[in-house]
């Protein structure tokens, strides 16, 4: 039985590796959609005291490649590989709150793509990008495969 997934419970599924270092959580996930949010702390920050361009490339990886693998089931999974990724910068931030918002624009049963902006505080757009992903076998349909906690 499906019940609606929370996301606590969405943000859960990414608790292992890289991810927790980012410390993202969802802010909203469905169908053909996903943002994700970040506090920037100085370890995000590159030697110029603004955001590393990796730790936006991240964000724009991982909110794409959630845009189009959503799975409503808290202990399910839809595995996703990025088979490219464009990512412009236009804009420069420090601490404080950013988020990515994605959503799928085109694909078949394998293979999607997605565009994602990711704004700073005060909606300042500080980069977008668009990004082709592919399930992993078992992740192609809504329900996934389980997922296994890290």
């Amino acid at each position: 039985m499906m019940t609606e997934l929370t996301m606590a419970q969405a943000t859960a599924k990414y608790d292992r590796g890289f991810a927790i270092e980012l410390g993202f959580e969802f802010l909203e996930w469905g169908p053909e959609h996903a943002v994700i949010g970040m506090q920037v702390r100085d370890k995000h920050l590159n030697l110029a005291g603004i955001i590393h361009g990796g730790i936006l490339a991240s964000l724009l990886d991982i909110a794409g490649s959630a845009a189009g693998a959503y799975c409503p089931w808290p202990d399910r999974i839809r595995k996703v590989m990025t088979l490219s990724m464009t990512t412009t910068y236009t804009g420069q931030a420090g601490l404080g709150h950013i988020r990515a918002v994605a959503r799928r624009r085109a694909g078949g049963r394998r293979i999607f793509n997605s565009s994602v902006d990711i704004f700073g505080e005060g909606d300042h757009l500080l980069a977008m990008g668009e990004g082709t992903f592919r399930f992993r076998s078992g992740s192609e349909d809504l329900e996934g495969v389980p997922f296994e906690r890290g």
